[in-house]
């Protein structure tokens, strides 16, 4: 709890990657003079900082950043120690800051913080090894239809690319009889401090002529040698993701760089749209347009 006594407040600003998100909550932050938490699932992992969008090092020396670089790619992480670790630090930041923001496309991630995670079944070995039997013979796809059969309100919201995640909720759903996002939405948990969720609608139009811009700008910075150094490690679940996968494979030759480049594009783009879908079901969310620096800081205040 902060010096004043009131309940602190953790205001998170969320939206489809490319829509802005950094570089808004640093100028928020700045006014506030107080720090960021990140909640991007790919922003830990401290060689891949190029190709997950990760704020620069001149970004960070602005404004305090948190969860971001902290990790390794071949660090066991997940969301229950994202949750726990982040409340530990909120509650160190709250005692010298009345708010502190937090900022990311992983609604996974926020939800974890906002809402706690539900108590779900642990895995079951027979089932488990009977999907993985599932995965290698027929592929991802053999996942993303199991999914779509079992919860489709899920398979709508998650990312149909993460076979960990699909994984997972198909054995919540085989084990409990019951849909995984059903299991998910119980009661939140209460927490001791105030939640203010700002969410940034932007033009789908101008979302592809951004994520146009930022793809071509990763790869002016860099971020073809990024991708060179992990190449030998692209089995791991940390670098599964939209943009690793497809330089991957163009440099195992089933693409050109051309194609490659085109298909990240095309991914992030069906990617920000399963973020707007998973954004638009939170009733809690108040919308506004990326540039609107003023009337969102004037709204924070007033809720403050």
């Amino acid at each position: 709890m902060n010096a004043s006594g009131n309940r602190p407040t953790l205001v998170v600003i969320a939206g489809p990657t490319a829509s802005g998100k950094t570089a808004l909550t640093i100028r928020l932050a700045q006014a506030f003079h107080t720090e960021i938490i990140s909640a991007d699932s790919r922003q830990f992992y401290k060689e891949i900082p190029i190709g997950t969008a990760a704020p620069t090092v001149e970004e960070q020396t602005l404004v305090p950043h948190h969860f971001v670089g902290n990790r390794s790619i071949f660090d066991d992480y997940n969301i229950a120690l994202y949750e726990k670790e982040v409340l530990a630090l909120l509650e160190e930041k709250f005692k010298d800051h009345n708010v502190v923001f937090m900022t990311g496309g992983s609604g996974l991630y926020i939800d974890a913080v906002c809402k706690g995670i539900d108590a779900l079944p642990d895995p079951d070995p027979e089932l488990r090894e009977e999907l993985n039997t599932l995965l290698k013979k027929e592929g991802i796809t053999a996942f993303q239809k199991l999914l779509q059969e079992l919860d489709p309100e899920y398979y709508a919201s998650v990312d149909i690319h993460n076979p960990k995640r699909l994984q997972r909720a198909i054995e919540v759903c085989r084990q409990t009889g019951k849909k995984y996002s059903e299991l998910r939405s119980n009661q939140p948990v209460q927490r001791n401090f105030n939640i203010l969720k700002i969410g940034l609608t932007i033009d789908r139009h101008e979302l592809a002529r951004r994520i146009h811009i930022r793809t071509q700008a990763m790869l002016d910075t860099g971020w073809l040698d990024e991708v060179k150094r992990v190449f030998p490690h692209r089995h791991l679940n940390a670098l599964n993701t939209v943009g690793y996968k497809e330089l991957f494979a163009y440099l195992e030759g089933d693409y050109s760089l051309e194609e490659a480049i085109e298909k990240i594009e095309t991914n992030t783009r069906r990617y920000a749209k399963r973020q707007r879908t998973w954004l638009r079901r939170d009733m809690e969310v108040h919308w506004f347009a990326p540039e609107d620096v003023q009337n969102i800081e004037h709204f924070i205040k007033e809720n403050l």
